[in-house]
């Protein structure tokens, strides 16, 4: 089926489009007609623009929107860095020195779930490369949260755009622009600067995420494909205009507390303001946060001969300066058709320039075996820069003996790929805190790898490298 059958059902109406040029008013006459800012914006709001490039970036880059709502962002005392209760730094406070940068194949057991963290405090930094201040680079989460944020709070990342990619349980985001209701099996895209809260309507969650310092993600180009295929535009969700109303007669008073939390350079920060951060009453651009349902991806393969690269299954990409080459992309295998003649169906062995991050959300990989030890979903791996990889042994024996007929894998399951042109470290807490690092992974994938060389036929001498 092209649509996700969600057992916690949808209830947000949503706009539909990506890239698009958008508006949205939760109160008819909201939004100014033909001007952006005019000298006395209607029903007594303020106009406010959010600028996701820089002014003068080329138009089909350009990204910005106009909010208009009951009090500016500004309005607020000066942010203070922000303490945790234990006094400890938070996992995500991470220096890009004190990575870790190592050449060994990594694979995690499934990350623990939390019950005292909600979905900031839940954040767990486990790679990454690149520096914030400089917006180059990228940084690679795990996030379990057993509570919601506190409804009198919101949080925002001054570092990049965050790529929610949910595994375990709901979560109900409340943006600035509106709501957006993310499961497992669904993406969800916050841009720099947005500020919103998570709350969780089913209990406990866990998942993956990935915060891009530079650039935007946008849907990779189709070339010979054609005008439609892989992540189609009219599939991507945003959200409709919803706000609150709680402040008093001037900005710094009013009958409650928010605090509001931003993530400056991977540290945080808070201040605490008496009036709802969430009173935004229409918007309008192309720079919003948005979903998208995986089970939507129109699947691209070989219908001859050969694996393609899985470059073929890049949902979203986010590219460099040089041209066909990625800082991150998202990349996915939903279930799909194998009918490839003399062919080794899964991904074969591989050495790459990119860096590969993989997660699975549900079900078992294909090219990976599940169980203790394995490939489980709410686990990881990492294959960093020429770092070999492939099949593990059993899955390579079985495709290599496996009868060729048209067979449908992956269903009930989807792994992703988090792919970067980048060298990526892993932070302390990624390669020993969590202590979920699989140090027999080596051994327990390549090590039972069996020798089929049949050695060189009788009467054949063999080609000589020698003049």
């Amino acid at each position: 089926m092209p649509v996700t059958n969600f057992d916690f059902k949808e209830k947000y109406r949503y706009q539909n489009g990506f890239d698009s040029y958008l508006e949205s008013e939760a109160v008819s006459g909201a939004l100014p007609i033909g001007h952006n800012s005019p000298q006395k914006p209607p029903l007594g709001l303020y106009a406010e623009k959010l600028s996701g490039t820089a002014f003068t970036a080329p138009r089909h880059e350009n990204k910005q929107s106009w909010l208009y709502r009951i009090l500016p962002s500004c309005s607020h005392p000066p942010f203070v860095q922000a303490t945790p209760p234990n006094g400890q730094k938070p996992v995500l406070e991470q220096s890009p020195a004190r990575l870790h940068y190592i050449p060994n194949q990594l694979r995690w057991d499934p990350f623990d779930h939390e019950s005292d963290t909600d979905f900031i405090s839940g954040l767990r930094l486990v790679a990454g490369a690149g520096d914030p201040t400089l917006k180059q680079g990228l940084g690679m989460y795990v996030y379990a949260a057993g509570k919601s944020m506190s409804a009198q709070s919101a949080f925002y990342s001054a570092d990049g755009d965050l790529l929610i990619v949910a595994q375990d349980g709901v979560l109900d985001i409340r943006t600035e622009f509106g709501w957006l209701l993310v499961r497992p099996m669904e993406i969800a895209v916050i841009p720099r600067g947005v500020r919103y809260q998570v709350l969780l309507p089913s209990g406990p969650v866990r998942g993956y995420a990935l915060e891009l310092y530079q650039g935007h993600f946008q849907l990779p180009e189709l070339g010979p494909i054609g005008s439609n295929g892989l992540a189609n535009a009219r599939d991507f969700q945003a959200p409709i205009a919803c706000f609150s109303q709680d402040h008093g007669s001037i900005a710094l008073d009013g009958p409650n507390s928010y605090t509001i939390t931003a993530k400056f350079n991977n540290t945080l920060f808070e201040t605490k303001q008496p009036h709802t951060p969430f009173d935004v009453v229409a918007w309008h651009g192309n720079y919003y946060p948005y979903k998208y349902d995986l089970g939507r991806f129109n699947t691209i393969g070989s219908i001859s001969f050969d694996h393609p690269d899985p470059s073929i299954f890049t949902v979203l990409s986010a590219p460099s300066d040089h041209a066909g080459t990625a800082v991150a992309d998202f990349v996915i295998f939903p279930p799909r058709w194998l009918v490839g003649e003399d062919t080794f169906r899964p991904p074969w062995y591989h050495r790459n320039t990119m860096s590969e991050f993989m997660g699975l959300i549900t079900g078992a990989y294909d090219a990976k075996k599940g169980g203790k030890g394995g490939f489980v979903p709410g686990g990881a791996s990492l294959h960093n820069v020429m770092s070999g990889h492939g099949p593990d042994a059993a899955s390579y024996e079985g495709a290599r003996n496996a009868e060729l007929k048209p067979q449908k894998v992956g269903e009930g399951s989807c792994a992703f790929m988090f792919e970067s042109c980048l060298m990526v470290g892993v932070t302390d807490w990624g390669l020993k805190t969590c202590q979920k690092v699989q140090e027999d992974y080596n051994e327990h994938s390549w090590g039972g790898v069996k020798v089929h060389w049949k050695g060189i036929p009788e009467g054949e001498k063999g080609q000589g490298h020698l003049l």
